[in-house]
């Protein structure tokens, strides 16, 4: 999510609070919010799908092959 989306996040946070939202700023502010999610979401799960553990007999298990979903985020 680019900076300037954060930014209007808030500044939609900021006037709802203030003087409240139009339908459409509401609308904005819903789906502003929904990209935000799923792009925290995505991090985490290429960041939890690049865990590697190291067995006591010494191999390395990469957990995301294991337990994670193998398809592949952009």
């Amino acid at each position: 999510m680019k900076q300037e989306q954060i930014d209007r996040i808030n500044e939609l946070y900021r006037k709802s609070k203030a003087e409240g939202l139009t339908e459409a700023e509401k609308k904005e502010q819903n789906m502003l919010r929904k990209q935000f999610v799923a792009d925290v979401r995505n991090n985490l799960t290429v960041q939890l799908n690049n865990i590697d553990m190291i067995d006591k007999d010494g191999t390395v298990e990469n957990l995301g092959e294991k337990y994670g979903k193998s398809k592949k985020l952009s």
